[in-house]
């Protein structure tokens, strides 16, 4: 991370590197109190949690981490069945992370690719979490069932990335700030996004492996993430799991978040977000707000 964003965003916080069973995961941890732990999304890193981690950090012990194939963490070659990429494998990283530092039982807040890894860590490990938020997504079983001309046009990467390695990469990685103000470059121009955290964005991004680890990521969700998604049809998640999600992402017009998510996990709670994708870069306050009064229940 560069140290402007460093000092400026995780002040207090230490910078760990643990290896797991597939991985070394880079993260940050600071404050005191109930662990939480924090996943981004794609394109970016656990940077994208800048503008709530400092309050969050005076409630809980919260840990920012990597996925793998993101950020600093690492970026392993993929598997032939992109298993090592999996929702799985991402999981069960954290679970490893949160228990080298001494946390057997936390919550998480995950978002977009994150929140993923944290619903597959909800059903792989349930007795670890004790809440569960999950930013702007639905299960990837409904997605790809209700898939429609709108869904595909917004969310092209679940259908560019898939392709067979290298041809995306090597695509993506021709120019990938092209690629990066596709995705958030008007959050940029607007302020919502800080000029030294679009640049950490674009350091780490800028290198065929991070562009291979984010390809990786979304082949295991088109292919073995599903397969395990099928097998554990029915299952519920059993901790209390809160929803959040942007009113201004059109994908979700068609659905009711909550009602869909209560096919999925036992005790579920949400609201919409007067934002696009990003909640937490777009809408900090509101997005916080609603995180510290679910999470609370876990203090």
């Amino acid at each position: 991370m560069t140290a402007d964003s460093d000092e400026r965003y995780f002040e207090g916080f230490t910078t760990e590197r643990i290896r797991t069973a597939g991985a070394t995961i880079h993260c940050r941890v600071g404050g005191a109190g109930p662990a939480l732990l924090l996943l981004h999304g794609c394109p970016q890193t656990h940077l994208m949690w800048h503008k709530v981690v400092g309050t969050l950090s005076r409630s809980f012990t919260v840990v920012a981490s990597d996925l793998r194939g993101y950020g600093e963490s690492s970026k392993p070659r993929g598997a032939a069945d992109h298993s090592n990429y999996s929702f799985r494998a991402m999981a069960d990283d954290q679970v490893e992370v949160m228990a080298a530092l001494g946390f057997e039982r936390f919550s998480a807040a995950g978002h977009d690719r994150g929140a993923r890894v944290a619903h597959r860590m909800a059903l792989d490990h349930p007795g670890v979490l004790e809440r569960l938020v999950v930013l702007d997504i639905l299960p990837a079983t409904v997605l790809y069932e209700e898939a429609d001309a709108e869904f595909a046009r917004t969310y092209w990467e679940w259908f560019f990335f898939v392709q067979e390695a290298d041809f995306p990469e090597r695509l993506l990685a021709s120019d990938p700030e092209a690629f990066l103000r596709h995705e958030i470059g008007g959050l940029v121009d607007d302020g919502t996004v800080p000029p030294e955290t679009w640049e950490e964005y674009l350091r780490v991004l800028s290198s065929a492996d991070a562009m291979h680890g984010m390809c990786e990521d979304y082949r295991a969700g088109a292919s073995v993430d599903l397969e395990h998604d099928r097998a554990d049809s029915g299952r519920l998640v059993s901790c209390p799991l809160q929803i959040l999600w942007g009113g201004r992402n059109r994908v979700w017009e068609r659905f009711d978040m909550i009602e869909v998510w209560r096919r999925f996990a036992a005790d579920v709670r949400g609201s919409e977000i007067d934002a696009g994708h990003y909640l937490v870069e777009e809408a900090p306050r509101e997005t916080l707000g609603e995180m510290l009064s679910f999470l609370a229940g876990a203090r």
